[in-house]
């Protein structure tokens, strides 16, 4: 059994980089970025007036009332291109170029308009309302860069800078697989003994959240030959394998998927065959047991190229595991500069528990407190399959090894 943060270390160590695509900016959203975003030009890109006014020379206005003729106006995308001169002022626009000479502009409220000349009513300071050529950011500064995340609200700076397409990495291909005989498709109505395959659709929705693309492959009842083939199926390996009195040969030798994950038969039952099964077909397994509750069987392993997680069969444990793990290789194939959730603090409302021989990440929810201070609200968290609980998460809390947290102590958070 190995601690979490070595886990995390072989998985960051195994974990190929993917090549890079160019894609339009439009459908960048959550991609990461394989290439440096630079300013093509100076923001903003002339003095710029903040305000509708009249730019003017301070030193016609050190005494106000002052009289000013006025020699024509600057709106935004058509600007003044004369110099400003002695004893003139601009009519301007928000958003306007600000003509050469002039060093500040009086708001139009503090002003008198009349027959061709204006009254500057209160002397401005130099440089007031404009705002300076790069006072944003000069041309050649680096804003975003490879590795980060694009999100919504990078995309107004992306395209200030002339990127109608952007270089980035390519989406891992997961491929997704259940096991278990009590297993029943979603449409279907559970018999007895039976639940409905949630941890399928909460797996394609994790992993694409994480920036992967993923294929949900057919559900696999407790049978060692029909898994072994299915497995071998899903990484390419063109053996034959034989089913009951049948040989299937699978033609698939050049599989897409850079991930595959199942889920169940991780641990050592009579119908776990998901370790052997991977042994059988020459996988390398990098560890197989983590010292985590909920997620202790989690197996990480390569075959033909292709990394595997053997993740738990309850939905608790499936989530857990993927945010901690699986969500990392995704990242870390894509060289995302930050691979894991991103990490806080809160005050515990409650007593929680931990567990004498295992690190827990527990779902709790957050909240503030009349202080501004962030809370966690414990979920009453009853096990590994209390997918009711986890649906309110907000967050998982860390507890260390065999010390408790106690009513108002500061604990560490992942944010989900």
């Amino acid at each position: 059994m190995i601690p979490i943060p070595e886990a995390i270390k072989i998985i960051k160590r195994e974990t190929p980089v993917l090549s890079s695509e160019t894609i339009e900016i439009e459908n960048s959203i959550n991609r990461i970025l394989a290439e440096i975003v630079k300013a093509d030009m100076d923001l903003p890109p002339f003095d710029r007036s903040q305000m509708d006014g009249f730019a003017v020379r301070v030193e016609d206005v050190k005494n106000v009332p002052a009289h000013l003729r006025i020699i024509g106006e600057s709106v935004a995308g058509a600007g003044f291109d004369r110099k400003l001169k002695s004893g003139e002022a601009l009519r301007i626009m928000t958003g306007a170029r600000v003509p050469e000479g002039a060093n500040a502009v009086q708001k139009v409220e503090l002003t008198r308009e009349n027959y061709g000349f204006v009254e500057i009513l209160e002397k401005p300071e130099i440089g007031q309302n404009i705002n300076k050529r790069a006072s944003e950011i000069k041309k050649g500064t680096k804003i975003f860069g490879k590795g980060e995340r694009i999100t919504e609200q990078m995309i107004a700076a992306i395209a200030s800078f002339g990127y109608e397409k952007l270089k980035v990495f390519s989406k891992p291909q997961v491929k997704i697989i259940s096991t278990g005989s009590e297993i029943v498709e979603i449409s279907e109505t559970p018999k007895k003994d039976q639940i409905r395959n949630s941890n399928s659709m909460m797996l394609k929705i994790l992993t694409e959240k994480a920036g992967a693309e993923s294929e949900i492959l057919p559900h696999v009842r407790d049978n060692y030959e029909i898994l072994k083939h299915k497995i071998a199926e899903a990484v390419g390996i063109g053996a034959e394998i034989p089913i009951s009195s049948f040989k299937i040969k699978s033609k698939i030798q050049n599989p897409k998927s850079k991930i595959l994950i199942i889920t169940g038969g991780v641990s050592i039952g009579d119908y776990d065959f998901t370790k052997p099964v991977l042994r059988e077909l020459g996988a390398e397994i990098f560890f197989e047991k983590v010292s985590l509750k909920p997620g202790k069987p989690t197996v990480f392993a390569r075959l033909n190229d292709v990394l595997i997680f053997g993740l738990p069969g309850n939905p608790v444990s499936v989530a857990v595991t993927h945010y901690l793990f699986v969500r990392t290789a995704i990242l870390q194939m894509q060289t995302a500069k930050t691979s894991e959730l991103k990490s806080g603090f809160a005050i515990c409302s409650d007593k929680i528990k931990s567990a004498k021989e295992r690190d827990c990440f527990l779902p709790v929810s957050l909240s503030t407190n009349k202080k501004g201070q962030l809370v966690i609200e414990f979920l009453r968290f009853s096990g590994s399959s209390n997918f009711i609980a986890f649906s309110r998460a907000d967050a998982l809390v860390f507890v260390p090894q065999g010390k408790d947290l106690e009513k108002g102590k500061v604990a560490e958070i992942l944010f989900l």
